[in-house]
Order: structure tokens, then sequence, then C-alpha cells
């Protein structure tokens, strides 16, 4: 009907501007045509209006400004029905009661399907009806080659092609330089982008980058929602500062897809005003309601151990859990264990200074550009003697480049590759002090003399050797702990592994330690003192008026104590590792032929989880484990399984997740579960390289729909272009339009 409109209306225009043949006077020139109306202070509609996906809470069109109604009803259009999820409706008949007769007072029990039928015309309608009315309208508002504006600018298919090929180059390529390169490679692109482009096609403008851009993040973010599906999911995130000072607050969901990996994806950076509990639950509500995510699938929550993440009373854990209990709460462990160091290091006065000397030697050495490039020059003159002799090789990855790393409490792994370093490039550090002592002002001078003067005792070089062993141990469980795809049953093994290397070490390690001392103290020159020997100089080494030799000095008071401190927080910080839940779930571990699989623990883990299991589930269990471990441990396949993670993935491979769905559904669960927030860490790194501060201004939604495209580029390449295109002509009203591809 439109079309037909539109050929009327400029057949009508064409009669009307040929003149007679006569005495027609001249024609006059058209008056120009109304100003379309700009969308100028709407382009951030999206931040402006608020969205809302229930048709009961939603604003009437009619409320809204005239300009922007067409906006609004293209993003409600863009968006799926509103469908209720978490709710628990009970299974109750809903009867209504009728008056069939006054007169005989008689009332009749009509069930749904009687209402139903009364409410068909009412529902459906017939020809004229509101209801049929208003569906054609949606469809065709949603048609855009209907529009008589369409009409009147619609060309040749060739036309449309062109706009296919401009849209789709400019999709993929979407800075200005790479879609330069890129149509001096394809010459198909360089004949419809730049200048060859048609005049109002050239995908150039600002608006049209950010467009498309947002097109791009919201079809990934519906690609990772429909592999997450209606499973359940974990809740990760932290807050940080960026460049700009606004706190940005990073989601990532964690959770397990149909080929039983462990999938973790960023979700959203949201700006907070505060770091509050009630500010940071308001967003997260906001987010599950935008993505239509339900807190009753969620299984797990990871945070750091802030007062406002993980306190008991007021904490967003304790929020969160009150809506849904089992959303239990995992203290990010690689957190925990550099909580762990720093905690060790303020805990014994030795070490302590000894981390306060260690601190003030790469500020002094490393701070100044002058000592850096020296100290960076020494190790070089070293590398090429050492190269020349033989006595070290070169290859890819070998004997770089190398400087004094600054040891932080929030960077993992910083103070284990300090004191390496230390130790590595131990005689240039030394020269660049005596250095300073020689040519520096009198404060340097002071200082440099103190710490090359600390440097040269033997109890400097014992702590150095013994936090190196330590943290060599540590770091290693912290590097494994911030995979991806690391589990609660995993991370419980290593931890005990670790314990047990740290009470080897207090046990056998003294004598080891004291020759790798003693060969460290030869090789620089350093005085190597006698243990049997009493400390008269030092008072405070005094126990009851008695001497202290240094044999009790360096094995009691420093060896043993500090591996007893790291011991005792690691039971009192891994408190996680000794609940009965985790436990029952360490009861899953393939290791060893399932030599740890105890059926009666995992039928309590089963009543633990009530809602996962139903009553009739609880009372199968039982039977189903007993012949889950008889046929996994007869089958060859399951041979040499080691990790909770590949025995997830061979169940899906064997098909035995269909056989034996609860078990599934109990590494489901353990899989589930956090170990540490490491992925949100590389969000913000992430952020810091694309927002910079040559780019401090950028918004919070462009920032975001970058990071999208960005962090998650592996889902983003697997998006169909057709999605991503119809969804930006979706967006507001176009010159140009696309038909869909079948």
């Amino acid at each position: 009907m439109l079309k037909y409109f539109a050929k009327r209306l400029r057949s009508s225009i064409e009669s009307s501007s040929v003149p007679d043949e006569e005495s027609t006077p001249a024609p006059q020139p058209l008056p120009p045509p109304p100003p379309q109306i700009l969308f100028e202070n709407i382009e951030n509609l999206s931040s402006e209006v608020e969205i809302v996906a229930d048709p009961g809470l939603r604003k009437l069109i009619e409320e809204y400004d005239v300009g922007a109604r067409d906006r609004i009803r293209k993003e409600y259009v863009a968006m799926d029905p509103c469908q209720p999820r978490g709710h628990n409706f009970s299974r109750k008949k809903w009867v209504k009661t009728i008056d069939v007769s006054e007169r005989f007072g008689l009332k009749t029990v009509i069930g749904w399907s009687i209402v139903f039928q009364r409410m068909q015309p009412f529902v459906s309608g017939g020809v004229g009806s509101a209801h049929i009315e208003a569906r054609i309208q949606f469809e065709g508002f949603k048609n855009q080659r209907q529009s008589v504006e369409y009409s009147f600018s619609s060309g040749k298919h060739e036309l449309e092609v062109a706009y296919r090929k401009c849209l789709t180059s400019t999709l993929k390529r979407k800075f200005l330089e790479l879609l330069k390169w890129y149509s001096s490679e394809c010459p198909e692109v360089a004949a419809v982008v730049g200048m060859n482009a048609p005049g109002n096609n050239q995908m150039i403008a600002p608006k049209i980058q950010k467009q498309l851009v947002n097109a791009c993040a919201v079809e990934t973010t519906n690609a990772i929602l429909a592999d997450l599906g209606d499973r359940w999911f974990t809740l990760l995130l932290d807050e940080a500062r960026d460049c700009s000072v606004k706190e940005q607050m990073t989601v990532v969901i964690r959770y397990v897809n149909k080929h039983g990996e462990v999938i973790e994806r960023f979700m959203v950076v949201v700006h907070v005003a505060t770091t509050t509990t009630a500010c940071l639950k308001e967003a997260i509500d906001s987010l599950f309601a935008k993505y239509g995510l339900s807190v009753a699938r969620l299984r797990g929550q990871g945070y750091d151990g802030a007062s406002n993440m993980s306190g008991e009373f007021n904490g967003l854990k304790s929020l969160i859990m009150k809506e849904n209990p089992y959303a239990l709460y995992v203290h990010c462990f690689a957190h925990q264990l550099q909580l762990l160091v720093v905690t060790v290091a303020q805990a014994n006065q030795y070490v302590c200074d000894f981390m306060w000397i260690v601190g003030s030697i790469v500020n002094t050495s490393a701070s100044s550009c002058k000592r850096d490039d020296k100290l960076r020059q020494l190790e070089h003159d070293k590398k090429v003697k050492l190269l020349e002799r033989g006595e070290i090789s070169f290859g890819r990855g070998l004997n770089q480049e190398t400087s004094l790393a600054r040891p932080g409490d929030t960077r993992w792994g910083f103070h284990h590759s300090t004191l390496c370093r230390i130790e590595q490039m131990w005689p240039s550090v030394i020269e660049v002090l005596q250095n300073l002592i020689d040519d520096g002002n009198r404060s340097s001078k002071g200082l440099s003399r103190t710490l090359v003067e600390r440097m040269e005792r033997y109890e400097f070089v014992f702590i150095l050797l013994l936090m190196k062993c330590i943290l060599a141990i540590t770091n290693h469980l912290s590097t494994v702990l911030q995979e991806k795809d690391q589990n609660i049953v995993n991370a419980m093994r290593l931890i005990n592994n670790v314990k047990c290397k740290l009470q080897k070490l207090r046990y056998y390690g003294w004598d080891i330690l004291l020759e790798d001392v003693k060969k460290f103290c030869n090789t620089n020159f350093i005085e190597i003192i006698n243990m049997t020997d009493n400390i008269n100089s030092r008072s405070r080494l005094k126990r009851d008026g008695k001497n202290v030799n240094f044999d009790h000095y360096f094995h009691v008071e420093i060896f043993c104590e500090v591996i007893n401190i790291i011991l005792q927080e690691m039971d009192s910080r891994f408190f996680e590792t000794t609940t009965d839940l985790l436990i029952y779930m360490s009861c899953l571990d393939p290791r060893n032929s399932f030599s740890r699989f105890d059926v009666h623990k995992l039928v309590r883990l089963a009543h633990f989880c009530e809602d996962d299991f139903s009553w009739n589930e609880r009372m199968l269990v039982e039977q189903e484990l007993e012949t889950y471990i008889d046929d996994v441990r007869s089958d060859e396949r399951f041979e040499g399984i080691s990790d909770l993670g590949a025995l997830a993935k061979k169940m899906i491979e064997t098909m035995k997740n269909r056989v034996f769905p609860l078990v599934y559904r109990m590494i489901e669960l353990s899989l589930l579960l956090p170990v540490a927030t490491a992925t949100v860490e590389r969000m913000f790194s992430a952020v810091n390289i694309v927002k910079i501060d040559l780019r401090n201004r950028i918004g919070d939604e462009w920032m975001n729909d970058n990071l999208v495209v960005y962090i998650e580029k592996d889902v983003f390449n697997t998006v169909d272009n057709e999605l991503i295109l119809q969804r930006f002509q979706n967006m507001e009203s176009r010159r140009m339009q696309l038909s869909r591809i079948r």
C-alpha cells in the first residue's frame, strides 16, 4: 500500500512539473523540502533514556519527544521478547467461578481450557480488531523497505550490493587506516569505499562508526548468552580506577559449555559512582535484568577480600546469598597467596628489615635513568664476556636484557622475580651503588653506603636465598591458579602439595641452604661466619640472660619461624579446603583410578544442593554413583585422567553424561566454583590499552563496546556478518535498506 501511494505521489509531481504547450506560465521552482529531523540530541539515547524490557514497567511512547520516538521504538523492536526468568510458580490449577444463572443461584467452576476459549475472541480477534491492527503496524515498522522515504530513494539492485560491500568492509575494519589498507589490498572493496562510495554511504562519520561497533558488541554478547543458555554460571567481578579517575567495575561470568569445557567470558565494564555495597548490588541487578540472567542460576561468586565484597553481614556476597544461598563465595586463591607473602614479610622482624632493604636497593639503583642505563650496560658487558668464553649460550628468550623489578603488595610473583634479579645482577648492583657513594650527593652517599654494607653481610645473603626458595614454591602455585580452566578440586590438591613441599624444606632443606649460601659468599667475596660462635655483640638476641649462637639464630629464629608462619597462614587463609562441601567435591577427583571416590560423601553433596537435585533424584543418586564408578574404572578410555576438567570433557565425548546425568551434574557444579579472579585482572589490562591518556575522554558505552569486541575476539569472529548488518540497519531509519539474505 505504501509503495502504491509513493508511486502515485511521484507521478503527480512529474505531471505537475510539465508545462502546457499554450500559455501556461513557466513553472516556479518548488519550495525546499522541510528539514529532516536530526537525532543530534539523542545520540546517546541508551544512556539517557531507560529502556525497560517489561511492557508493564516502560513509559508510554507518547511521553517521549516526537523526534526520539522512532529511535525508541527501534530500541524496543531490537530487544528480545520479555520472558520472566527465575520465578518458581506453584503447580496449582487456576480456576475461576462464573455466575451462570442468577435465577437458579447456580455457580459453575470453569477450568483454564474454558476460560481460554471464552477469551479467544479478545486475544486474536477478527479482521480489523485491535490486535490485528497492532500486529500489522508492528510488522510495517520493522520493514523499512515499505516506507515512502525508501520508495523515493530506492535504486537499482547494484546500488544495494555496493552498499552491502561498503558496510561489510567497514564493519570488520572499523578504523580508517585499516580501511585504506584493506581497500588497497582488495580491489572489490576499493571500488565501493572512500571517494568511490556513494555520497551518503561512506561510513566514515563518528556516529556511524560507534553504531557499527555497538552492533558488533551486542551480537558478540548475544552469542555468549546463547552459548550460556540456561546453564548455571559463576559471577566474577572487581573494580579499579581508569586513567580518567573513574571507578570501573568489570564483570566476568564462568560456566561449563556443552563440550564440558570451563569458559570465562567478559560481559561488561560498568562505571560505578561509588564502591559501596548498595551501588555494586544495584549495578549487578541492572546487568542481570538487561541480559536476562537469573540469580537463581548463580552457583558461585569470586571476589577479592575487601570488606565491601566479602563482608559477612553487609558485603556484596552476603546480599546475593540472601537471594540465592547456593551462590557460594570463594575468596580469590591467588590474591590470598599474595597476601600470605606480605604477611610473612611483616610478621618476622628479620624478613621485614630484609624486604625494606630490597625495596631501597631497587629504588636507589633503578630510580634514575642514568643509574638504570649504567646497570643495563654492566649486565650487557658481563654477558658478552660470558658468551665469548662459552659459559652461557644465546638464543630466543635466553640471556635477555633485564633490570630490577619493584616488588608490590598486589603484584603476583614480583617478589620472586625481584630477588632472582638481585642475585643474578649482584656485582652490577654493587658497582652502581659504589659509584653513587663516590659521585653522589650527601644524602645518596649515606644511603648507598648503608645498602652496600647490608648486602655484604652473611645475614642478607642467607635471607635472600631462603625467601627465593620459598617464593619459588608459592610462585609456581600462583601461576597455576591464574589459569582460566582451573577448578577448585585441582586447586585444593595443589595447595596440599605446596604444604608438603614447605614441610619437606623445613625438615631436609637446612643443609642444602647452607651450602648454597656458602657458595654464593665465596663467589662474591663475602665473609662466612662460624655457626657455633656466640653472638655477644647483639643484646637483642639474648634470651633469659643467655647468649645465642649463630646456628640458633639462623636456624630457629629465621629459617623455621618463617616456614612455620607460612604454613599457619595457609591453614587459616585457605579455610575453604576444610569445609564439608569441598571435601565432598574432592571425591570426584579421577586421579589414581578414582581412589578418592566415596559414594556416601557424594550422596551428601546431592542432599546439600537441594535446589539442583529433586527428591526423586536424591533417592536415585546412590545407585547411579555405584554404577558409574564400576563403569569408568573398567573403561580404558578413562585411564590416565588426572584432572576434573578432563573428566568432564571425556564424559561428553563418550556420551556418558547422558547415561549418568546426576554424576555429570555434580562434576559441573564442582567446575563452576571459581579459583582466582585473574581473568578480571586481565580485563583491567585491556582497559588500560583501550583507554589511555590520549583517549581519556572516551565514553563509557563506546569504551565498553570496544572492549567486548577486543577481548572476546574469538567469539566475534564466529558471529555472522548478516546479524550485525541487520542490527545496524534497525538502529534508526536509513536512506538505503538491506534485504535479508536467506
